[in-house]
């Protein structure tokens, strides 16, 4: 008896049902199985029937496994499915992006959706795919099953009233292509014509009707806060902080005081600036330049975000799920709390702030001699903006002279000689610089566009971009050297079938510069092409075929060069209130100065953040796309019928984009409008010909247009070719 009650008492601990158990039970079984050959794989007992359950939906949510229509579990990546998010075009098909990036995209017919909406995680099971003659087409697939909404809230547009608190309405975001029967007995009031709600989303009610119920009444849909509210839900861009992260923003003090001095370096003597935006309100970097001899000592201060911000906290974490800071015209939704943010962090004027520093000695022929990192405390001495030191530089204005001041302005053209000597070294490496105009939207005191504008650029902006690169690469260089880890900013070789084609569509205009050998192109290749065309009617085709070849600049764990820039080891380090790769270089940094005591992010970890936080940045640079796209559509709406000239700047199959020159927007010209020719697009020649007239149409053309139509539903812009 005593020994069956010692044998009970050693009896083994039950088996696991979790995740990882039935993963490998179900590809060890090499076939799909229901729950009780699960159980009965794993070992495990009745009682252990609930936890299976439970272990079955999370991978379900998780899409890695499915639940087939026999009752059975079967892994996803062994039945010809894939998980992934669907990305719906404006044309209406749609592309899944699969988590495993190695993965090709998928494509995905609309008639094949099922009940997935543009940004969904879906389950899409592959389908033979088309093959067209001569190369192949992406793979082919079907939705079949939605694991989790993308918008648990969608933004929708009021179409008509269908009866009291019942409305049909529509989602703002063009590729969300269905109506919703939108309760709104929840709202105090009712909608008037032309605004906004938030709706959530309810059962599908027919093919492309779903129910909904109102839960916000957004307001007026020409009123520029809305339509920031619509691009920040339709992009998924986040607008509030968890409560454990403003708590610990709340908690930080609103100075640094004299223990956070400890062991830096006193640079608030040395008259360091910023130089930014005139509405800037976060300020990351401030600099200084002095004469070395015949040469020059850059400092470069950044505000130190790491001595506030530590690995895993509140704040970390949600600054790595941003990834980056989002800019609107008229609001930001920013990486860090305002009190950090425009706060603590902010390099201010007048006040002390802790750093990190890279100072940089340079010959006078721009090569650099010595560099040194340290952490300081700084006071910046002028808050200046880049229109300031442009007219105090550069047109010798008495006013703005004075208000720099005599002590600063030495200074300001020391640090004016070596940007233009740092320019030309990196010029003369090959490194690319498409100045493209940005636009810029002007508002009057009520918040309305009055006018849409090139953003003015001049050689202030180029004094603190070349000081950024300088530092940026320098850091990169020593965490390099040291084999420590770093999201490094990569930029890799552009695509060389794209390339390829550029140089032979261009060498039969005349532009002579021969194609280099495939796999082997440089940024001084492209320098030389760029050059051939200057000054030429085909400068404006060849840079933008140049710019559309060119591949996506990326964090990566691996340092792989930085293409467009010609430099062989570069990372971002200059923003880290802004940007979660500069956060995680400061803590390698500090580690090299051995100020940073928190183990750093293993190799797996840091790949997983890099491929996280370049997502974060497209998803900033699409949002910020929109809303340009969305306030010039609302520019133009009353101006339709008005007469413009223009640029083709693009052409495709159903025809060809113009950018305006009286107001920095673009429209197209649709071939179905033209009625004097039956037209071709000849992709090799990137022409638009007409079969009877020969008329031709190509990128750098100018064209007169007239504004026909404009639409924020489908958010397009409708053009007319004037004779």
């Amino acid at each position: 008896m005593a020994n069956k009650k010692k044998k009970d008492k050693t009896q083994p601990a039950p088996p696991s049902v979790g995740p990882k158990s039935v993963l490998r039970a179900l590809k060890e079984a090499k076939r799909p199985m229901r729950r009780t050959e699960i159980l009965h794989a794993l070992g495990a007992y009745k009682k252990d029937k609930q936890d299976l359950k439970a272990t079955l939906k999370v991978l379900m949510d998780e899409g890695k496994i499915i639940k087939t229509r026999g009752g059975s579990f079967g892994l996803t990546e062994s039945m010809s499915l894939v998980t992934g998010e669907l990305q719906v075009q404006r044309s209406g098909v749609g592309f899944i992006l699969p988590e495993d990036k190695d993965r090709r995209d998928i494509f995905v017919n609309r008639s094949n959706f099922g009940d997935a909406w543009h940004g969904d995680k879906v389950v899409v099971a592959m389908m033979p795919a088309p093959r067209a003659k001569g190369r192949d087409m992406s793979p082919e697939g079907r939705v079949v099953r939605v694991l989790e909404r993308k918008n648990k809230m969608l933004p929708v547009r009021i179409e008509r009233k269908l009866g009291p608190n019942l409305y049909l309405s529509r989602p703002t975001d063009p590729r969300l292509d269905f109506g919703i029967m939108t309760d709104t007995s929840p709202l105090d009031t009712q909608p008037a014509s032309g605004e906004i709600l938030y709706v959530e989303p309810g059962e599908k009610l027919d093919n492309r009707l779903w129910a909904g119920k109102a839960s916000e009444i957004l307001g007026n849909e020409e009123d520029v806060s809305v339509q920031e509210q619509l691009v920040k839900a339709a992009h998924g861009v986040p607008i509030r902080f968890p409560n454990d992260a403003l708590h610990e923003a709340d908690s930080l003090p609103a100075e640094p005081n004299q223990a956070d001095f400890e062991g830096r370096k006193d640079l608030r003597n040395l008259p360091l600036v910023t130089i930014d935006g005139a509405k800037a309100r976060d300020f990351d970097d401030a600099v200084h330049v002095r004469r070395e001899g015949d040469g020059w000592r850059l400092t470069v201060a950044i505000a130190d975000v790491s001595h506030y911000v530590r690995p895993g906290s509140a704040l970390d974490l949600e600054a790595q799920k941003r990834g980056n800071s989002y800019y609107f015209p008229q609001s930001v939704e920013p990486m860090f709390p305002e009190a950090l943010s425009n706060g603590l962090c902010s390099l201010n004027p007048d006040v002390p702030r802790l750093a990190m520093v890279a100072e940089i000695s340079f010959g006078p022929d721009g090569r650099y001699h010595d560099e040194d990192y340290y952490a300081a405390v700084i006071k910046s001495h002028k808050r200046l903006t880049y229109m300031q030191v442009h007219r105090a530089l550069e047109k010798d204005d008495p006013k703005d002279q004075e208000f720099i001041g005599p002590k600063l302005m030495p200074m300001l053209r020391d640090a004016e000689a070596l940007a233009r000597v740092l320019h030309s070294i990196r010029a003369s490496r090959g490194s690319l610089d498409f100045d493209l105009p940005e636009p810029e939207i002007h508002f009057n005191l009520l918040g309305e566009t009055t006018d849409i504008r090139p953003r003015t650029r001049n050689f202030a902006h180029q004094i603190i971009e070349e000081f950024m690169i300088a530092a940026n690469e320098s850091v990169a260089r020593r965490l390099t050297e040291l084999k420590l880890p770093c999201p490094y900013r990569i930029h890799p070789k552009p695509d060389s079938e794209k390339l390829a084609g550029v140089f032979k569509l261009l060498s039969r205009t005349g532009i002579t510069p021969a194609a280099p050998p495939r796999g082997t192109i440089t940024p001084a290749d492209l320098q030389d092409l760029l050059a051939a065309a200057e000054g030429t009617e085909l400068e404006f085709m060849a840079g933008r075929l140049v710019l559309r070849s060119m591949m996506q600049a990326v964090y990566s764990p691996s340092n792989e060069g930085h293409f467009g820039l010609a430099s062989d080891c570069y990372c971002h380090f200059t923003s880290p209130i802004r940007r979660y790769a500069d956060l995680l270089v400061h803590r390698s940094m500090k580690k090299s100065m051995k100020l940073h005591a928190e183990p750093l992010p293993k190799p797996e970890t840091l790949s997983k953040i890099c491929e996280h936080i370049s997502t974060q940045e497209r998803v900033a640079m699409k949002a910020e796309r929109e809303i340009m796209k969305r306030l010039t559509i609302l520019f133009l709406t009353d101006k339709v019928g008005e007469e413009f000239t223009g640029v083709v700047n693009g052409v495709a199959e159903y025809g060809f984009w113009v950018e305006l020159n009286e107001v920095m927007a673009e429209g197209m010209v649709r071939l179905s409008t033209m009625s004097d020719d039956y037209y071709h697009f000849i992709p090799e020649r990137q022409e638009i010909v007409g079969e009877r007239t020969g008329k031709r149409f190509h990128l750098g053309q100018t064209v007169k247009v007239q504004l026909y139509s404009v639409s924020l539903a489908r958010l397009e812009v409708d053009l007319e070719l004037l004779s």
